[in-house]
């Protein structure tokens, strides 16, 4: 008989990680509250340090991004108006 290894969310490591660096109690005891392995608190402790530049870099990135989309998007925009106007008349004739 196989045991399934137990998967846990996103949020749920991330609120564990987050106790973890708030110091207010040990790892043992945060282990002790949430059943799990102190050794898996440790490790989403450290993969949320180490990612924790990406993320505030990737919101800065995704803002710029997002701008020039939607500048690229009005560009169309306008693109599409003047062609429609043009072909309105064209036909009106």
């Amino acid at each position: 008989m196989s045991r399934k290894r137990k998967q846990y969310s996103p949020e749920f490591k991330s609120k564990v990680a987050l106790a973890a660096l708030r110091n207010e109690v040990t790892v043992a005891e945060l282990s002790a509250r949430f059943k799990i392995h102190p050794t898996m608190i440790h490790n989403w402790k450290r993969v949320l340090l180490d990612g924790a530049a990406d993320i505030f870099g990737k919101g800065l990135k995704t803002s710029k991004q997002n701008e020039a989309k939607a500048d690229e998007l009005y560009r169309q925009i306008g693109k599409l108006k003047v062609e429609r106007d043009f072909l309105s008349k064209k036909l009106s004739l």
